[in-house]
């Protein structure tokens, strides 16, 4: 590597100079070979960026130290900072405190590399969502070995949520941290409820004469019991909606429970009941195809 004389470039004789001695060189230099004056002249071009550089470096107290401690150790002995022409217009790098004479493919080499993140998923039960709780996990390593994870699962988890654990990813280069692991949480329904948004769906299964007559019913929620006013004559599809008996929507708030009546018609009766549905058929006017 070349190196260029900073104070040369300054027309100072000697680097035991003070910084206000640097500055007052500086003005004068960057004066005389100020673009505007040198209209044209490539020369004075390549001067003046020289001068900024020196102007740069020197300026700065902890950068002069350094850069006056690399070149006497590199040309204290009389050696000349340019060896041949070929050479002349190679630059010294140094920057505000930053002298590094590590070869560029070396000094990149070594800058630390945090590892890639993996990411996987898992499925939870609606009910393990809405508790929260530790579940455990074994995932195969890069060796192709079994590993086992405690992954906290927090109550009211969203679908489709992403929890991290720090460091449990691939391994970093040159002192790099790792990689973190990425867990992808699907929810899923069961046979009694089902999750839309931050609503829970489930059926409210009626008799015809419940349907038919209105009641009052229990209905089983994610977390109790609740009870619930049918009017009469409701329709199977029709939803009954029940505040606040849903999925967490927040630390305090939860959505709503949608019950969707399902009427079921008995498949055996008794003979009485037979006689009752007769007896209704022929007094009663009603015809759902009218």
């Amino acid at each position: 590597m070349v190196y260029k004389n900073y104070y040369k470039i300054l027309d100072l004789e000697t680097n035991h100079v003070s910084i206000e001695e640097i500055r007052q060189a500086y003005r004068q230099a960057a004066k005389k070979y100020h673009p505007d004056l040198n209209v044209g002249d490539s020369l004075a071009e390549e001067k003046i960026k020289d001068i900024n550089e020196a102007y740069k470096v020197l300026s700065v107290p902890a950068s002069k130290r350094k850069y006056d401690r690399v070149w006497n150790s590199k040309f204290g002995k009389g050696q000349k900072a340019f060896s041949d022409k070929s050479q002349k217009g190679a630059i010294f790098s140094i920057f505000l405190g930053n002298v590094d004479d590590t070869p560029k493919e070396e000094k990149t080499n070594k800058n630390p590399i945090k590892g890639e993140n993996i990411e996987t998923e898992i499925n939870v039960s609606i009910y393990d969502a809405f508790y929260g709780l530790d579940k455990q996990i074994s995932l195969k390593t890069l060796e192709g070995k079994a590993k086992n994870y405690t992954v906290k699962i927090p109550k009211g988890i969203r679908n489709g949520e992403k929890i991290r654990l720090i460091g449990q990813g691939k391994p970093g280069e040159n002192g790099g941290k790792n990689g973190d692991l990425l867990i992808k949480i699907n929810i899923q329904n069961d046979k009694r409820f089902k999750l839309e948004g931050y609503d829970l769906y489930t059926d409210l299964l009626l008799t015809p004469w419940e349907a038919a007559l209105g009641t009052r019913t229990a209905i089983k929620t994610i977390d109790d019991e609740t009870n619930i006013y049918v009017p009469e004559g409701i329709q199977s599809g029709e939803r009954i909606r029940i505040p606040n008996k849903g999925y967490y929507a927040d630390r305090e708030k939860r959505g709503d429970l949608v019950a969707e009546v399902k009427v079921v018609v008995p498949k055996h009766l008794t003979e009485k009941e037979k006689n009752v549905y007769k007896e209704l058929s022929k007094i009663s006017k009603f015809n759902p195809r009218a």
